[in-house]
């Protein structure tokens, strides 16, 4: 009876439905009906010319008949069948999981914060697959169940697989243990363990590869209900900015040298030292900032793992390529993602940045109407700051200072950290040495800007200690040195030693973008007696200020108290640039000083933004 209604049913739909209904009603006709159920499907979906794997026809054979086909043995399949129906299964299972927001946005239902999180549980969001009702369109545990189907497929093509095989970090290292004795997978008798070594690996690649997207950029396949939750970025660490530039030091002892050296010293290392490819650089992550910080970056790294297992040998690679070619896997933005991030983690800057541009062609081709809002200028700040890293480590620093200007517009300037704050990190001992170190980092602007600031810095470095003169770099650098000080005080003093040798310092816009009380004490002292009368040219001719108020000396004290860190002798700080300003000093520069030191409790942030917005010309030709 099912038989007869099935053939007076024109909709292939329906029809298929009626069909699957008879198979699992009656298993044994799953010999005579099964095999061509599964390929009326996979050639009405190419008739209807779905444009996504993920449609009804699909998920109807790779869900319900492809199980029934092979777990029944004696459904005879050769082996090239078997395969093609386990690249099919695949594809959809993917696609399904790392479907975009835009895609089910409309039809998604509520869910618990926490499901959202889990890459598992995020695929049970309602979602309905047009030409199927909402309960048929939901899968549970998708990729669970293309393991089966691997698993299955696998035994009956004869792999080499253990007993004890229960997921596919199994697969894996079977995979690899396979790649040991085999030397020659050209050779035709070797053509089914180098199957199993390619599928095992891809499958692998593209879970973990899920993983870690779907944790340092949730908002790609979870939808509306993550967009508060921000991407991460994986960049070069550059925590050696404040490392010593070595110079022929002068006579000058500085007024804050006994201070400084018993300061605990930041870590030094070579700065050119971020290029070096390895195979086990460090990933630093706060806790804080992933909720599973330990499973990312395990993922990340099974995932590369896959990936140079797949290219291992030219056999394998194109075996690899032949399956992804079909997919488009070429236009899968999450997997691109990934890709920038293995090369930048590779050390390979050049190929990073071919990478970001393909990014930003893939992101380009969306439709507008598609884009999330915020998302795509979330996007321009992430491939900004990965091309500013990338360009960096090249030695490229000018370009690495222009993306860095451009993402500037993005950023609004965090809050200003208080005193106790800004005082720890300086008494932390880095627990990494290695300059080429790499670090995890939220896409906002409370992380992004102090990297973008410390980018400048290094940018600026050499530049402004070369034994060419060169006040206006220099000028540059001691502004950037005031964020996250004291750490970079003994670069500081290098700058004072080298003015020192010169005999005099112009720089105009001191006054404009200098607002740390210890600076602003030192070079009140470079101007007395003791502190060598250096000729400084601070002030710009037209003598505009930004902050012109009036001040009197008898103000100064009134002002200059309050701002004090309560965790340094206030009177002497007041004592030594009082003395700096009223000992034979200029009028103009002993005002200006005192304006100065009203400026000091200002968010500072605020200020190097200020100064990466106005003065962008000026730091680009210095880098020229």
């Amino acid at each position: 009876m099912l038989l007869k209604a099935t053939e007076q049913c024109f909709n292939t739909l329906e029809r298929a439905e009626m069909l699957l209904l008879l198979l699992r009603r009656f298993p044994e006709t799953v010999v005579q009906h099964g095999v061509n159920l599964g390929e009326t499907l996979l050639e009405a979906e190419n008739i209807e010319d779905q444009e996504s794997p993920v449609n009804c026809f699909r998920k109807l054979f790779v869900c319900d008949v492809l199980p029934l086909i092979i777990n029944n043995l004696d459904v005879r399949l050769p082996s090239n069948l078997m395969y093609k129906y386990l690249n099919k299964a695949a594809e959809f299972y993917i696609n399904y999981v790392t479907r975009s927001p835009q895609t089910d946005s409309q039809h998604q239902g509520t869910q618990e914060p926490s499901d959202l999180l889990s890459p598992t549980k995020r695929c049970s969001q309602k979602y309905i697959i047009e030409g199927l009702t909402e309960k048929s369109s939901q899968i549970l545990d998708p990729w669970e169940r293309l393991f089966k189907i691997v698993s299955v497929v696998g035994m009956r093509c004869e792999w080499q697989m253990d007993k004890g095989t229960r997921n596919f970090n199994d697969l894996f290292h079977r995979a690899k243990e396979l790649c040991r004795y085999i030397s020659n997978f050209e050779n035709e008798a070797h053509s089914k363990y180098k199957n199993q070594v390619v599928y095992s690996a891809t499958f692998v690649f593209f879970k973990n590869v899920f993983q870690y997207i779907s944790s340092i950029h949730p908002s790609l396949f979870q939808g509306p209900n993550t967009t508060s939750q921000v991407p991460t970025l994986l960049l070069d660490d550059i925590a050696n900015v404040f490392s010593e530039i070595e110079l022929t030091t002068g006579k000058h002892i500085h007024k804050r040298r006994k201070l400084a050296e018993n300061r605990e010293k930041t870590m030094s290392s070579d700065d050119e030292d971020l290029s070096g490819r390895g195979r086990n650089r460090h990933v630093v992550v706060n806790k804080n900032d992933l909720a599973n910080p330990n499973e990312v970056l395990e993922s990340f790294k099974i995932a590369r793992e896959c990936w140079e297992l797949l290219h291992f040998t030219e056999a394998l690679d194109k075996e690899f390529s032949r399956i992804c070619l079909p997919w488009k896997t070429d236009t899968w933005l999450w997997l691109r993602i990934f890709l920038t991030d293995m090369v930048i983690y590779q050390g390979q800057h050049k190929k990073a940045i071919s990478s970001l541009h393909h990014l930003a062609a893939l992101q380009g081709s969306h439709s507008p109407t598609q884009q999330i809002k915020g998302q795509e200028t979330l996007e321009q700040q992430r491939a900004l700051i990965q091309l500013a890293s990338c360009h960096f480590a090249l030695g490229e620093y000018r370009l690495a200072c222009e993306k860095v200007l451009d993402l500037m517009n993005y950023m609004v300037p965090p809050a200003q950290e208080s005193s106790k704050t800004q005082e720890e990190p300086s008494k932390v001992k880095p627990k990494f040495r290695k300059g080429s170190d790499l670090k995890l980092l939220p896409c906002t602007s409370k992380y992004v800007m102090p990297y973008c600031l410390q980018l400048m810095l290094a940018s600026l470095k050499l530049r402004a200690f070369s034994d060419n003169r060169d006040d206006v770099a220099l000028g540059h650098a001691i502004v950037l040195l005031q964020h996250d000080w004291p750490k970079g005080e003994n670069l500081f003093l290098k700058a004072i030693s080298k003015i020192c040798q010169q005999g005099s310092f112009q720089y105009e816009n001191f006054f404009n973008y200098i607002t740390n009380i210890d600076m602003l004490e030192e070079f009140a002292y470079l101007k007395t007696q003791e502190g060598g009368k250096i000729h400084l040219e601070l002030i710009p001719n037209q003598g505009v200020l930004l902050k012109a108020s009036s001040t009197t000396l008898g103000l100064l004290q009134q002002e200059f108290l309050p701002v004090l860190q309560p965790s340094i002798a206030t009177t002497d700080r007041h004592h030594t640039v009082t003395r700096g300003i009223t000992k034979g000093v200029k009028e103009d520069f002993r005002l200006a000083m005192e304006r100065q030191v009203s400026r000091c409790a200002d968010n500072l942030m605020v200020v190097l933004h200020h100064f990466c917005i106005n003065e962008r010309v000026l730091l680009l030709q210095c880098l020229t």
